[in-house]
């Protein structure tokens, strides 16, 4: 079993940056694809971006692309996302998740079968 743990959420003001962790334990974590989605109130679960399993590919949602960066540790089980020139239309919980896949673009929420408790960030303006 997959245990994912968001961190390094918070409060920043528009136009700042802030980078979130999601730590792996338990089960196989590096031959998978990881996606990073986040969720407003009221809103449903948004894909924002994802990695292969040996960071060869990357995919972006549009709302998020050219500001937002995500990269992964294999040795240490982490996969990072660096969000840069943030709006407040940002804000949100975000998740990690693990594929169900290695390689591929998985957007929707059923490809990924473990998830994190999420992390929250807020973007003032």
């Amino acid at each position: 079993q997959v245990q994912l743990v968001e961190s390094g959420g918070g409060l920043v003001q528009a136009g700042g940056s802030l980078s979130v962790s999601c730590a792996a334990s338990g089960g196989t974590f590096s031959n998978y694809a990881v996606g990073w989605f986040r969720q407003a109130p009221g809103q449903d679960r948004e894909f924002v971006a994802t990695i292969s399993w040996n960071s060869g590919n990357t995919y972006y949602a549009d709302s998020v692309k050219g500001r937002f960066t995500i990269s992964r540790d294999n040795a240490k089980n982490t996969v990072y996302l660096q969000m840069n020139s943030l709006k407040p239309e940002d804000t949100a919980k975000y998740y990690c998740a693990r594929s169900k896949y290695g390689l591929g673009v998985a957007t929707r929420p059923f490809q990924y079968n473990y998830w994190g408790q999420g992390t929250q960030v807020t973007v003032s303006s």
